[in-house]
């Protein structure tokens, strides 16, 4: 096996999904309101082509604080692991979510602990350098958990860390463009399923609907599209749909 493609049962493939710490920008104490206001101020002149002038703190609160771990919460980590039977590949993914993001960090901590027990292990995403990686340990952080070594960059050099992005193997270099992983799987025609939900309805489902489990799936599907995306991208064949499990 080449060491720059590890061991397809050593990768946590692995995907999260955020939401504002509150339903709405009231809902927060006075000093975070303040804070998120002048935070506010800052993004909108930072990027005009999102935000119009006339763009309110309470907008974009409800449109952009889900991805600022200061001003958000995780309920949904989902990780998917692949395993052979014979030569086939098969894929089974878990999710830890809930309204409690204290507990769903804290076992999801205990998994990666178990998992990801060597230098030969390591956690794959789509911008999970950027992203779901910082994120996780801000969160962390915040909530006085303990963060697994195979997750804490402190003190580490890049090529010190076990992270693999797609994101990353795709740009081949080349850093101008951000490509999503719904046009790498439209590009290398992997199937994928036509929910009725996407990113940017995630904390709507969440605060209207409460229904969580609608979003675990969402995340896992993730998750098995980005194992999908990693198999191409290194010239494997993907795993076939009978062999995808989603575990209880």
């Amino acid at each position: 096996m080449d060491t720059l493609k590890p061991a397809l049962d050593k990768i946590l493939f692995l995907d999260i999904e955020t939401v504002p710490q509150t339903a709405s920008i009231d809902e927060l104490n006075p000093e975070m309101k303040h804070l998120w206001e002048d935070k506010f101020a800052i993004i909108k002149a930072r990027m005009p082509e999102k935000y119009s002038e006339e763009a309110t703190a309470d907008y974009g609160y409800q449109n952009g604080a889900g991805i600022y771990a200061e001003f958000a919460k995780i309920v949904c980590i989902s990780v998917g692991v692949i395993y052979f039977k014979g030569s086939e590949k098969h894929i089974r993914t878990k999710s830890f979510a809930g309204h409690d993001e204290v507990k769903l960090l804290h076992d999801f901590a205990l998994m990666a602990s178990k998992f990801l027990v060597s230098n030969q292990h390591y956690v794959c995403g789509h911008n999970i350098k950027e992203f779901d990686i910082p994120f996780i340990c801000r969160r962390m952080l915040v909530n006085g958990i303990t963060i697994p070594n195979a997750l804490d960059v402190s003190g580490k050099k890049p090529w010190e860390t076990s992270f693999i992005d797609t994101l990353e193997l795709w740009k081949f270099g080349d850093f101008k463009n951000y490509t999503s992983l719904k046009l790498l799987t439209a590009i290398f025609g992997i199937p994928t399923p036509k929910d009725d939900i996407d990113g940017s309805q995630v904390a709507s489902v969440y605060y209207n609907e409460k229904d969580v489990n609608r979003i675990s799936l969402y995340c896992e599907k993730d998750v098995v599209a980005t194992a999908q995306v990693y198999l191409r991208l290194c010239g494997e064949q993907t795993i076939l749909p009978e062999h995808i499990e989603h575990a209880d």
